[in-house]
C-alpha cells in the first residue's frame, strides 16, 4: 500500500490477532499489590517476579512468539536491550503501565529511574532525527521539548509490555525507540534511517559498560556464586549474578 497509506495498526496483530506489544505477563499488578500491603521483599520479590500460573496454562492468549521470547530472556542473562517501534520520534522507558488502573497517563517510574532515565538520553541525543533542530512533529505530541524522552506509562499505558516483563521477571533493563514517524518507509529512505540510528544504537549498547560490575565470589572457595541476590541501598529493585 505504501507508507503513506498504511494505517497506524497495519502489521501489528499476528495471524493469530495477538498484538505482540500487550502480550507479555502483567507482572506489574501483582508487585504493587504486595507492595500496598507491605509484603515487599520479605514475602514478595522486588525482582524475578514469577510469572503467574494463568499466563502458563495451554489455553492462554499467548503468542508462540512471545513464548519463544520468554524462554530466550531465560535462557540468557541479558542485562540491557532495546525494542525498536515506528510512528514517532521519542525513546520510552519503563513503567509503561500506570500504577492508578484507570488512568490511561501516569508518570510511573522504576526504582530505577535515573538509569532508565539515563539510557533513554543516550540514544534520543545521539539520533539524528531526534536532536535535528529543524525536525517536525510526527503527530501532535511535542517530545523535543521533553529532550525526546518520556516514561512510558506517561505517555499511554501499556500492560503487559516487554519493558516492564523484562525489568520484573529478568535482570534487564530494556526500552522502546520510536525511531521514524513513518512506520514503513520507502526503501529509497532505508539509507537515511539507518544513518539517523546507527550512532544510537552502538552508543546504547556500550552503556552495558556503565555502572557496578564484577563477579560474587565464595570467600573460602574462590569460586562464583550463582544467584546471589545483589541489594542496593536505596533501591528496591535488587538483581542476580
Amino acid at each position: 500500500q505504501g507508507s503513506e497509506l498504511s494505517g497506524w495498526a497495519m502489521g501489528r496483530w499476528t495471524y493469530e490477532g495477538i498484538d505482540l506489544n500487550h502480550n507479555f505477563a502483567d507482572l506489574n499488578t501483582a508487585l504493587w499489590d504486595a507492595e500496598d500491603n507491605d509484603l515487599v521483599p520479605h514475602e514478595f520479590p522486588n525482582h524475578y517476579i514469577p510469572i503467574p500460573e494463568y499466563y502458563t496454562f495451554a489455553n492462554a492468549t499467548v503468542a508462540p512468539e512471545t513464548r519463544a521470547v520468554i524462554d530466550w530472556m531465560q535462557r540468557y542473562p541479558f542485562v540491557l536491550s532495546a525494542n525498536l517501534h515506528g510512528g514517532e520520534l521519542v525513546v520510552t522507558y519503563p513503567f509503561d503501565m500506570t500504577r492508578t488502573y484507570w488512568k490511561a497517563q501516569e508518570l510511573t517510574p522504576t526504582p530505577d529511574d535515573g538509569v532508565f532515565r539515563w539510557l533513554a538520553t543516550v540514544y534520543a541525543t545521539s539520533n539524528l532525527a531526534m536532536a535535528s533542530q529543524e525536525r517536525r512533529l510526527c503527530h501532535y505530541d511535542d517530545f523535543a521539548r521533553l529532550g525526546n524522552i518520556i516514561n512510558g506509562a506517561n505517555w499511554h499505558t501499556v500492560p503487559g509490555s516487554m519493558n516492564d516483563f523484562s525489568y520484573l521477571h529478568t535482570n534487564c533493563f530494556e526500552i522502546t525507540v520510536e525511531l521514524s514517524c513513518d512506520k514503513f518507509p520507502h526503501a529509497s529512505e532505508l539509507p537515511v534511517e539507518w544513518e539517523n540510528n546507527r550512532e544510537s544504537l552502538l552508543l546504547y549498547m556500550e552503556q552495558v559498560h556503565r555502572g557496578i560490575k564484577g563477579v560474587v565470589r565464595d570467600s573460602d572457595t574462590e569460586q562464583g556464586i550463582a544467584n546471589a541476590i545483589i541489594s542496593v541501598d536505596g533501591i528496591n529493585h535488587d538483581v542476580r549474578t
